[in-house]
């Protein structure tokens, strides 16, 4: 990289939550490339996806890439439950849920207490990092000025909700499971399960058809698709951080704060932030209809479907390039629109 990069570990205390319950000695580890300006305007939070931690996602980073460090100062703040930051893994005892909202908050608290930062050009995410940034807009609609939705909802819809209960049900179903969030060793049956699973939602019908696990992702067959790029992915992953993460993703809602009590058209409008829907035309989570719901509350967005068969994973599309070039032409030119 011939760009600054920066580490860290901020430390929040006991972190009140936004459902109840403590987060004891709360920290976020976090990593940030680029130079932060005098003016301090060129901040982008990058907040981290399910199950990922920061160098997983830094492959979109570079002058050429989707978020250019020598134009913008890139903040990749991991999420609570990575096995980075606090999580279930590291920390005891871990309370009944964090949610989108404890991140959010203590990402804000990270950008001013370290970098003296009240306002950011945008956050940008992709799948849980995409709730997050709708949730920074909703928490803060004074401290961003836009957001990058990638494969992401306002709301966690029902039909998703139904798919993140049948995954934490496979990790609740395995003797190591202590009842509340722990595990007494690592679930390895369960996890492989899990993986399993979890192949058959993260890409589409379509992927599959067209043998693009075969060919793109270069398996042999697919059982050694599953046990390569699902199972053995899965496993390196604390099974108590995996399902602190699916509860906080099934939780996921912009409107579940008082201000709003509920109404989600209410949230939706009440962001001042601009806003840019990047769903993945073929996503089995977050479909393009609930982005194309959520458009007429908001103040001032902007609706780009991604034309792909990856299902989710069009909206990381680490070895697919012909993705990656819609979302970096979609993202630059969003971050550089000047006011209106």
């Amino acid at each position: 990289m011939n760009w600054p990069v920066q580490d860290g570990v901020f430390d929040l205390g006991d972190l009140a939550l936004h459902k109840g319950g403590t987060l004891p000695a709360a920290r976020l580890v976090w990593r940030a490339h680029g130079t932060l300006s005098p003016a301090r305007d060129n901040v982008v939070v990058y907040p981290t996806s399910y199950g990922a931690q920061h160098p997983d996602l830094e492959w979109l980073i570079g002058r050429d890439g989707v978020l250019d460090p020598t134009r913008w100062f890139i903040v990749i703040p991991n999420m609570f439950g990575n096995g980075l930051s606090s999580s279930p893994s590291n920390t005891a005892p871990w309370p009944a849920l964090v949610t989108a909202w404890d991140n959010v908050a203590a990402q804000r608290r990270l950008l001013a207490e370290v970098f003296g930062v009240e306002r950011v050009h945008a956050v940008y995410g992709w799948s849980m990092g995409a709730q997050q940034a709708y949730h920074w807009a909703a928490a803060f609609p004074d401290a961003v000025q836009r957001i990058v939705v990638n494969c992401g909802s306002a709301r966690t819809s029902v039909h998703n909700s139904v798919f993140l209960k049948g995954m934490a049900a496979v990790l609740e179903a395995a003797p190591e499971y202590d009842g509340t969030a722990l595990f007494s060793a690592q679930p390895a049956a369960a996890l492989r399960a899990f993986g399993r699973l979890y192949a058959g939602w993260a890409l589409s019908q379509d992927f599959y058809r067209a043998g693009l696990h075969l060919s793109a992702l270069k398996a042999p067959d697919l059982v050694t698709f599953l046990r390569r790029d699902w199972e053995e992915r899965f496993a390196r992953r604390a099974a108590a951080d995996l399902l602190a993460q699916l509860r906080c993703w099934d939780a996921g809602d912009i409107a579940d704060h008082p201000r709003h009590g509920g109404d989600l058209a209410a949230a939706l409008h009440a962001i001042t932030a601009r806003v840019l829907l990047m769903p993945s035309e073929t996503d089995l989570y977050f479909r393009v209809a609930d982005n194309a719901a959520e458009l007429p509350h908001l103040r001032d967005g902007r609706l780009a479907p991604i034309p792909s068969i990856w299902g989710h994973r069009a909206g990381n599309p680490v070895v697919n390039a012909e993705d990656a070039a819609f979302i970096r032409r979609e993202v630059r030119a969003f971050l550089e629109r000047p006011p209106t």
